[in-house]
C-alpha cells in the first residue's frame, strides 16, 4: 500500500514580525487567502493563529479568529487546527478562548514548558516597522513558554474532551514525548494521535539527523503503532529536515510560522510557495499526499460538520 503523506500548513505564527516580511499574513484577509491557497497548493491541515490587523502583534481575540474562519472553511476543505499555544505573552484563558468558542477538528498541544527564543534577531534588524516588535522579539530572552503539567491537563479535557478535538501534540524535546506518554499511559490520549516533532527552535532539540532519528526512534519505543508521526525544522532548517523525515516515514509541516524563507536568502511569497516546494520534493520521491478526508481517516477526526464556525 501506497503511504499517504500529510502536509501541514502553519500560516502566520506568533515569532515573526511583520518586519521580517512583507509577506507574512496579518489582517483577516490576508490570513483567509494565504490559507486558501496553501490548501489549493496541497496542505491537507491549516495551522492558524490570529494578528491584530493593525499593527500584526499576536492577538487571542475570537472575534479576529472569526473573522477569517468561516471564509476559509467556506473555501477549503482542509483541516482547520487551531493554536493553543497563541504566544509566550498569553495566559492559558486568552489562548483557549478562540478554540473553545470555535471548536475546530484540531488545535495545537504543546507537551512541555520551554525557553522558546529569537532573541538574536533584535540583534539583525535596525529599522522596525512598529514600536511593539523590537521589546517583544527582545523578550524572548526571558520569556517562558508556558505548558505546565495542569495546563495540558486543563487544554486535554476542556478542547479535547469537552469539544472534540483533536491535537498535534507539538514536541520541541525528548522529554516533551515522555511527557505525552504519561497522557497516553493515564488513558488521556486515545489512537491515532500526530506527534508533531519539531527541531531546531533556540530553547529545543537542535537540528541534527541524528535527533531527528532518535526523537523518531523513542516515539516508536513509547508509542508502538499508535501515533502518526509529523516533522518540523524551523527556519532554514525546514526543507531540509521534512525532505529527511519523510523518507523515514514521517508526514511534513511547513508555513510562514515555522520559516520566512523558501530557500537561501530568498523570502517566501506564500504559503503556498513553501507547500508546493515541498509536495514536489515528495512527489519527486514517489510518495502520494494525503487529501484533507484522508487525513481525517488517518487521525480519527470529528469532520468538518462538527465545528463552531
Amino acid at each position: 500500500m501506497t503511504r499517504k503523506v500529510i502536509i501541514t500548513c502553519a500560516v502566520t505564527g506568533a515569532i515573526h514580525t511583520p518586519t521580517m516580511s512583507k509577506y507574512l499574513p496579518i489582517t483577516p484577509p490576508q490570513i483567509a487567502e494565504q490559507a486558501v491557497g496553501a490548501a489549493a497548493a496541497g496542505a491537507s491541515i491549516l495551522h492558524l493563529h490570529a494578528r491584530d490587523p493593525i499593527d500584526g502583534r499576536p492577538t487571542a481575540d475570537p472575534a479576529v479568529f472569526m473573522r477569517f474562519l468561516p471564509e476559509i472553511k467556506e473555501k477549503t476543505n482542509a483541516i482547520v487546527n487551531l493554536t493553543s499555544g497563541g504566544s509566550t505573552a498569553m495566559s492559558l484563558d486568552e489562548r483557549l478562548a478562540a478554540p473553545l468558542l470555535a471548536r475546530p477538528e484540531m488545535a495545537s498541544l504543546n507537551m512541555g514548558s520551554m525557553n522558546f527564543s529569537i532573541h538574536p534577531l533584535a540583534r539583525r534588524i535596525k529599522d522596525w516597522l512598529h514600536p511593539w516588535e523590537k521589546p517583544y522579539v527582545e523578550g524572548t530572552e526571558d520569556t517562558i513558554f508556558r505548558n505546565t503539567f495542569k495546563d495540558i491537563t486543563r487544554i486535554m479535557k476542556t478542547l479535547g474532551e469537552g469539544c472534540g478535538t483533536r491535537f498535534e501534540f507539538e514536541c520541541y524535546d525528548v522529554g516533551h514525548l515522555y511527557n505525552l506518554a504519561s497522557y497516553v499511559d493515564a488513558g488521556l490520549v486515545a489512537p491515532p494521535f500526530l506527534v508533531q516533532t519539531i527541531f531546531g527552535v533556540f530553547g529545543g532539540i537542535g537540528a541534527d539527523p541524528e535527533n531527528v532519528a532518535y526523537m523518531r526512534q523513542t516515539a516508536d519505543r513509547l508509542f508502538g503503532k499508535d501515533y502518526l508521526w509529523s516533522v518540523l525544522g524551523a527556519g532554514r532548517h525546514q526543507m531540509p529536515l521534512a525532505t529527511y523525515g519523510s523518507l523515514m516515514g514521517a508526514n511534513v509541516r511547513v508555513g510562514l510560522e515555522d520559516s520566512l524563507f523558501l530557500c537561501r536568502n530568498e523570502l517566501a511569497r506564500s504559503n503556498a510557495d513553501q507547500v508546493r516546494k515541498i509536495r514536489s520534493i515528495l512527489e519527486h520521491l514517489s510518495l502520494d499526499i494525503a487529501t484533507p478526508d484522508e487525513a481525517r481517516a488517518m487521525l480519527g477526526l470529528k469532520g468538518r460538520e462538527n465545528v463552531g464556525f
